[in-house]
């Protein structure tokens, strides 16, 4: 996944509202732009942080640049949370995810039970539901996930697990868009229940996979398999 040429860069002055920051671009002018993340962000939106936005020529929207990366400790982070089930499918297309191969169709955004989950692979032996994860938070080389208390979250490993259940493949796949760590956990002591739900799906048959994504101010791509510590 390519960033236009064009994109724009500049430093944080604040994140607020949840999805709205104020940057000041290099030409000294300040913007407010959208967030694309409804998280808490924990880590990211540091006051004085390297940020890098987009701009829609969209008429409609409110605000035409959209925040997508942001530069912690020299390290470019992907803030976006719509990129990761694309990546995944880019992932899955070109060969980078050797574990979801043997699916010639993907399908995104499939209503299943009273969720909607990111994708849906099919043309194997069975379906395969794939719930996608962006992940931010970076910890001693460990990414975590969740950043915040997620019941929608701990929603999508029950419906993860009742797909098990019926015979067909459910996979929670958390991708880490920055490129300091080395393995991926469930945040305990933000979100315990997730955490110990997480654990009880994947004892159950439930797929917990994690990559990490080379992020730059140009590309982001999935680049590595980390371990999922339980």
């Amino acid at each position: 996944m390519q960033f236009p040429a064009t994109h724009l860069t500049g430093t944080l002055i604040k994140r607020y509202k949840r999805f709205l920051a104020d940057i000041q671009l290099d030409d000294g002018s300040i913007v407010t732009a959208h967030t694309p993340n409804s998280g808490s962000m924990m880590g990211c939106a540091v006051p004085g942080s390297r940020a890098v936005l987009t701009r829609s020529n969209s008429p409609g929207r409110k605000y035409p640049l959209t925040w997508e990366l942001v530069q912690v400790n020299g390290i470019w982070i992907g803030i976006h949370t719509s990129y990761p089930p694309k990546l995944v499918a880019e992932g899955v297309v070109n060969g980078t995810i050797a574990e979801l191969q043997g699916y010639p169709v993907i399908r995104p955004e499939v209503t299943c039970g009273e969720s909607r989950i990111d994708l849906l692979l099919s043309g194997g032996a069975v379906p395969c539901w794939v719930e996608v994860k962006n992940v931010t938070l970076v910890e001693d080389g460990v990414a975590l996930f969740p950043d915040a208390v997620t019941t929608r979250g701990q929603k999508h490993l029950r419906e993860l697990l009742r797909l098990v259940r019926q015979g067909e493949r459910g996979v929670i796949f958390y991708v880490i868009q920055r490129g300091d760590a080395e393995a991926m956990a469930p945040a305990d002591r933000i979100d315990p229940e997730y955490g110990r739900l997480l654990r009880e799906v994947v004892s159950q048959g439930v797929e917990a996979l994690a990559y990490r994504a080379e992020v730059s101010p140009t590309e982001i791509r999935l680049v590595k398999r980390l371990p999922v510590l339980l």
